[in-house]
C-alpha cells in the first residue's frame, strides 16, 4: 500500500497547476519571475537619481540666474531710454529754434534755445558730430554724395539735419552729404 501512496504523490507532483495549464492553452511561455534588486543595485540606482536631480537643479539655478541678469539689463535699458519717444518728438523744436536764430538776432530766442539744449544735455541727449568726420553708417544717413576730391572722399561735407543720441543709442540719424 505504501507504493500506491507514493505513486499517487508522484502523480500529484507531475500534474500541472491551474496557471500552468492556462498558460499552455494560451500558448504563452512561462517566464521566470524577476528577482528583487539587491541592496547594492538599489543604492547605485538611487545615487544615479541623486546625480540627475543635482544636475537638473544646477541647470535650473543657472537658467534662473541668466533670466535675472537679462531682466535686470532690460530694466536698466528701459530706464535709460524711457524718454526716447518724448526726446525724439522734441528734436524738431530744436531745429525750429536753430532756424529762428538764423533768421533773427533775438536774444530771447537764443536764451530759450540755450536752456532747451542744457535740458537735453542733462537728460543725456547729445548731437552727433558731423564736422570733418568720416562717414559712419551707425550715426549718419547719406542724403547725397558730392564730388569733393581725394582728401574729402568718405568724409562728411555738409549736414542737412542734425542727428542726436540718447546715451549711446541713436534716436535720430544725422542727414549728411558725403564726399566722393
Amino acid at each position: 500500500m505504501s507504493t500506491k501512496k507514493e505513486e499517487w504523490k508522484d502523480e500529484e507532483l507531475e500534474q500541472p497547476t491551474v496557471e500552468e495549464s492556462a498558460a499552455e492553452e494560451s500558448g504563452a511561455e512561462t517566464q521566470p519571475e524577476a528577482s528583487e534588486p539587491t541592496a547594492e543595485e538599489q543604492i547605485a540606482a538611487l545615487q544615479t537619481r541623486v546625480e540627475e536631480l543635482e544636475d537638473k537643479n544646477l541647470r535650473m539655478m543657472a537658467e534662473f540666474d541668466n533670466y535675472r541678469r537679462r531682466t535686470n539689463k532690460e530694466r536698466l535699458e528701459l530706464m535709460a531710454t524711457a524718454g526716447e519717444r518724448i526726446f525724439t518728438e522734441m528734436l524738431p523744436l530744436v531745429d525750429d529754434f536753430e532756424r529762428a536764430i538764423a533768421a533773427t538776432e533775438d536774444e530771447g530766442v537764443k536764451l530759450i534755445y540755450q536752456k532747451f539744449l542744457s535740458f537735453l544735455a542733462k537728460n543725456d541727449v547729445h548731437p552727433i558730430e558731423t564736422e570733418d568726420v568720416d562717414f559712419n553708417t551707425d550715426e549718419h544717413e547719406a542724403v547725397t554724395t558730392f564730388a569733393a576730391g581725394e582728401e574729402k572722399k568718405g568724409k562728411v561735407i555738409d549736414c542737412t539735419q542734425k542727428g542726436y543720441k540718447l546715451g549711446e543709442k541713436v534716436i535720430r540719424f544725422a542727414k549728411v552729404v558725403v564726399g566722393e
